[in-house]
Protein backbone atom coordinates (compact mmCIF):
# COMPACT_ATOMS: atom_id res chain seq x y z
CA UNK A 1 0.00 0.00 0.00
CA UNK A 2 1.78 3.35 -0.89
CA UNK A 3 2.59 5.83 1.24
CA UNK A 4 0.31 8.19 -0.19
CA UNK A 5 -2.96 6.28 0.56
CA UNK A 6 -1.96 5.53 4.15
CA UNK A 7 -1.48 9.21 4.76
CA UNK A 8 -5.20 9.66 2.85
CA UNK A 9 -6.66 7.12 5.25
CA UNK A 10 -4.57 8.68 8.48
CA UNK A 11 -5.89 12.15 7.48
CA UNK A 12 -9.46 10.72 7.22
CA UNK A 13 -9.28 8.44 10.09
CA UNK A 14 -7.70 11.25 12.38
CA UNK A 15 -10.64 13.78 11.02
CA UNK A 16 -13.54 11.18 11.72
CA UNK A 17 -12.16 9.98 15.03
CA UNK A 18 -12.09 13.25 16.24
CA UNK A 19 -15.10 13.82 15.81
CA UNK A 20 -17.00 10.78 16.67
CA UNK A 21 -14.57 10.53 19.55
CA UNK A 22 -13.45 6.87 18.68
CA UNK A 23 -10.08 7.54 18.30
CA UNK A 24 -7.83 7.58 14.94
CA UNK A 25 -7.22 3.43 15.43
CA UNK A 26 -11.01 2.72 15.34
CA UNK A 27 -10.70 3.83 11.72
CA UNK A 28 -7.33 2.55 10.23
CA UNK A 29 -7.07 -0.56 11.88
CA UNK A 30 -10.30 -2.34 9.81
CA UNK A 31 -8.63 -0.71 7.03
CA UNK A 32 -5.23 -1.31 7.19
CA UNK A 33 -5.30 -5.01 7.94
CA UNK A 34 -6.99 -5.29 4.63
CA UNK A 35 -3.53 -4.83 3.20
CA UNK A 36 -0.94 -5.30 6.19
CA UNK A 37 -0.58 -7.71 8.02
CA UNK A 38 -3.00 -8.05 11.59
CA UNK A 39 0.03 -7.14 13.96
CA UNK A 40 1.98 -4.92 11.70
CA UNK A 41 -1.25 -2.75 10.95
CA UNK A 42 -2.01 -2.53 14.60
CA UNK A 43 2.07 -1.60 15.27
CA UNK A 44 1.74 0.43 12.78
CA UNK A 45 -1.49 2.52 14.62
CA UNK A 46 0.14 2.67 17.82
CA UNK A 47 2.75 4.80 16.60
CA UNK A 48 0.86 7.32 15.31
CA UNK A 49 -2.19 7.13 18.30
CA UNK A 50 0.82 7.76 20.31
CA UNK A 51 1.75 10.90 19.20
CA UNK A 52 -1.51 12.04 19.11
CA UNK A 53 -2.02 10.90 22.96
CA UNK A 54 1.56 13.84 23.25
CA UNK A 55 -0.70 16.23 21.60
CA UNK A 56 -3.59 15.98 23.70
CA UNK A 57 -1.54 15.84 26.70
CA UNK A 58 0.67 18.68 25.39
CA UNK A 59 -2.61 21.39 24.69
CA UNK A 60 -4.33 19.93 27.79
CA UNK A 61 -1.70 19.37 30.12
CA UNK A 62 -2.93 21.67 32.94
CA UNK A 63 -6.37 19.27 33.13
CA UNK A 64 -4.79 16.25 33.64
CA UNK A 65 -6.43 13.95 36.86
CA UNK A 66 -3.23 12.48 37.85
CA UNK A 67 -5.66 10.17 40.28
CA UNK A 68 -7.36 8.71 37.76
CA UNK A 69 -4.28 8.37 35.32
CA UNK A 70 -2.91 6.15 38.53
CA UNK A 71 -6.14 3.81 38.84
CA UNK A 72 -6.81 3.78 34.74
CA UNK A 73 -3.06 3.86 33.24
CA UNK A 74 -1.29 0.87 35.84
CA UNK A 75 -3.98 -1.79 35.63
CA UNK A 76 -4.01 -0.82 31.97
CA UNK A 77 -0.40 -1.03 31.57
CA UNK A 78 -0.63 -4.81 32.96
CA UNK A 79 -3.32 -5.84 30.44
CA UNK A 80 -2.25 -3.86 27.53
CA UNK A 81 0.83 -6.14 27.91
CA UNK A 82 -1.38 -9.31 28.15
CA UNK A 83 -3.48 -8.41 24.90
CA UNK A 84 -0.24 -7.60 23.11
CA UNK A 85 1.44 -10.82 23.78
CA UNK A 86 -1.66 -12.86 22.73
CA UNK A 87 -1.91 -10.88 19.80
CA UNK A 88 2.17 -11.53 19.04
CA UNK A 89 1.43 -15.60 19.86
CA UNK A 90 -1.87 -15.69 17.99
CA UNK A 91 -1.93 -17.07 14.38
CA UNK A 92 -2.57 -14.71 11.81
CA UNK A 93 -5.75 -16.41 10.48
CA UNK A 94 -7.39 -16.78 13.79
CA UNK A 95 -6.11 -13.08 14.93
CA UNK A 96 -8.13 -11.84 11.73
CA UNK A 97 -10.92 -13.73 12.46
CA UNK A 98 -10.82 -12.71 16.32
CA UNK A 99 -10.53 -8.76 15.00
CA UNK A 100 -13.54 -9.76 13.19
CA UNK A 101 -15.56 -10.57 15.84
CA UNK A 102 -14.56 -8.13 18.19
CA UNK A 103 -14.98 -5.32 15.25
CA UNK A 104 -18.69 -6.85 14.90
CA UNK A 105 -19.46 -6.62 18.55
CA UNK A 106 -17.52 -3.31 18.83
CA UNK A 107 -19.90 -1.78 16.66
CA UNK A 108 -22.92 -2.71 18.20
CA UNK A 109 -21.90 -1.22 21.36
CA UNK A 110 -21.05 1.93 19.86
CA UNK A 111 -24.83 2.49 18.57
CA UNK A 112 -25.78 1.60 22.03
CA UNK A 113 -22.86 3.12 23.85
CA UNK A 114 -25.09 5.67 25.27
CA UNK A 115 -27.54 3.28 27.03
CA UNK A 116 -24.44 2.02 28.93
CA UNK A 117 -24.43 3.81 32.11
CA UNK A 118 -21.73 3.48 35.11
CA UNK A 119 -21.53 4.70 38.36
CA UNK A 120 -18.14 6.44 39.39
CA UNK A 121 -15.81 4.66 42.22
CA UNK A 122 -12.67 2.67 42.22
CA UNK A 123 -13.83 0.33 40.46
CA UNK A 124 -15.09 1.20 37.33
CA UNK A 125 -11.81 3.00 37.09
CA UNK A 126 -9.86 -0.12 37.47
CA UNK A 127 -12.22 -2.13 35.38
CA UNK A 128 -12.23 0.80 32.22
CA UNK A 129 -8.35 0.70 32.86
CA UNK A 130 -8.03 -2.93 32.48
CA UNK A 131 -10.92 -3.74 29.63
CA UNK A 132 -9.38 -0.28 27.30
CA UNK A 133 -5.82 -1.48 28.25
CA UNK A 134 -6.57 -5.05 27.36
CA UNK A 135 -8.58 -4.88 24.14
CA UNK A 136 -5.93 -2.41 22.79
CA UNK A 137 -3.39 -4.64 23.52
CA UNK A 138 -4.87 -7.57 21.39
CA UNK A 139 -6.74 -5.87 19.17
CA UNK A 140 -5.26 -1.62 19.03
CA UNK A 141 -8.88 -0.38 19.70
CA UNK A 142 -9.89 0.46 23.18
CA UNK A 143 -11.03 3.92 23.08
CA UNK A 144 -14.42 4.46 23.10
CA UNK A 145 -14.90 1.52 25.53
CA UNK A 146 -12.18 3.93 28.09
CA UNK A 147 -14.60 6.75 27.28
CA UNK A 148 -17.56 5.07 28.82
CA UNK A 149 -15.97 4.40 32.10
CA UNK A 150 -14.43 8.04 32.33
CA UNK A 151 -17.52 9.74 31.16
CA UNK A 152 -18.74 8.18 34.33
CA UNK A 153 -16.33 10.87 36.87
CA UNK A 154 -18.68 13.69 34.46
CA UNK A 155 -14.68 15.34 34.02
CA UNK A 156 -14.81 19.02 32.13
CA UNK A 157 -13.97 18.69 28.65
CA UNK A 158 -9.99 19.75 28.82
CA UNK A 159 -9.97 17.72 32.21
CA UNK A 160 -11.35 14.75 30.46
CA UNK A 161 -9.24 14.72 27.06
CA UNK A 162 -5.85 15.40 28.75
CA UNK A 163 -6.73 12.78 31.43
CA UNK A 164 -7.98 10.35 28.24
CA UNK A 165 -4.67 11.15 26.16
CA UNK A 166 -2.12 10.73 29.52
CA UNK A 167 -3.45 7.38 29.55
CA UNK A 168 -3.31 6.51 25.81
CA UNK A 169 0.12 7.67 26.11
CA UNK A 170 0.64 5.05 28.74
CA UNK A 171 -1.16 2.33 27.36
CA UNK A 172 0.33 2.69 24.04
CA UNK A 173 3.49 3.39 24.78
CA UNK A 174 3.45 -0.62 26.59
CA UNK A 175 1.96 -2.31 23.13
CA UNK A 176 4.96 -0.61 21.03
CA UNK A 177 7.34 -1.86 23.24
CA UNK A 178 5.50 -5.14 23.74
CA UNK A 179 5.40 -5.52 19.84
CA UNK A 180 9.14 -4.22 19.04
CA UNK A 181 10.45 -6.42 21.35
CA UNK A 182 8.23 -9.55 20.15
CA UNK A 183 9.86 -8.98 17.22
CA UNK A 184 7.12 -6.93 15.09
CA UNK A 185 8.84 -4.43 12.78
CA UNK A 186 7.84 -2.24 9.47
CA UNK A 187 8.76 -1.95 6.29
CA UNK A 188 11.67 1.04 5.33
CA UNK A 189 9.04 2.34 3.31
CA UNK A 190 6.45 2.67 6.40
CA UNK A 191 9.19 3.45 8.80
CA UNK A 192 9.60 6.28 6.32
CA UNK A 193 6.02 7.54 6.36
CA UNK A 194 5.57 8.11 9.71
CA UNK A 195 7.30 11.38 8.70
CA UNK A 196 4.02 12.20 6.93
CA UNK A 197 1.22 10.10 8.98
CA UNK A 198 1.95 12.03 12.05
CA UNK A 199 1.67 15.21 11.05
CA UNK A 200 -0.87 14.44 8.73
CA UNK A 201 -2.88 13.05 11.84
CA UNK A 202 -2.54 16.03 13.68
CA UNK A 203 -3.45 17.77 10.65
CA UNK A 204 -7.03 15.62 10.45
CA UNK A 205 -7.53 16.57 14.28
CA UNK A 206 -7.35 20.35 13.29
CA UNK A 207 -9.60 19.95 10.98
CA UNK A 208 -12.16 18.18 13.03
CA UNK A 209 -12.03 20.42 15.27
CA UNK A 210 -13.21 23.28 13.36
CA UNK A 211 -16.36 21.17 11.86
CA UNK A 212 -17.37 19.16 14.84
CA UNK A 213 -20.22 21.48 15.61
CA UNK A 214 -21.14 21.13 12.17
CA UNK A 215 -21.91 17.63 12.47
CA UNK A 216 -25.00 15.73 13.97
CA UNK A 217 -22.78 13.42 15.89
CA UNK A 218 -24.71 10.65 17.25
CA UNK A 219 -26.07 10.23 13.50
CA UNK A 220 -22.19 9.81 12.07
CA UNK A 221 -21.02 7.77 14.67
CA UNK A 222 -24.07 4.87 13.42
CA UNK A 223 -22.49 5.42 9.96
CA UNK A 224 -19.14 4.81 10.97
CA UNK A 225 -20.57 1.75 13.80
CA UNK A 226 -22.36 -0.29 10.74
CA UNK A 227 -19.27 0.42 8.68
CA UNK A 228 -17.07 -1.37 11.35
CA UNK A 229 -19.69 -4.35 11.42
CA UNK A 230 -19.33 -4.87 7.78
CA UNK A 231 -15.80 -5.05 7.98
CA UNK A 232 -16.11 -7.08 10.98
CA UNK A 233 -17.95 -9.60 8.82
CA UNK A 234 -15.81 -9.68 5.91
CA UNK A 235 -12.83 -10.52 8.25
CA UNK A 236 -15.25 -13.24 9.80
CA UNK A 237 -16.16 -14.91 6.54
CA UNK A 238 -12.76 -14.40 4.75
CA UNK A 239 -11.55 -17.77 3.00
Amino acid sequence: MEIVYIALLTLIAATVGTITGFGTSTIMIPVLVIFLSPVEAIFLVAIIHWFGNIWKVALFRKGIDFKLISLFGIVGLTTSYIGASISLGANEEILLRLLGMFLACYSIFLIFQSKFKVRAGLGTALSGGALSGFFAGMFGIGGAIRSMFLSAFDLQKAVYIATAGAIGLMVDATRIITYFTGGVTLSRELWWGLLVFIPVSFLGANIAKKIVHKIPQEKFRKVIAVFLFVIGLKLILAP
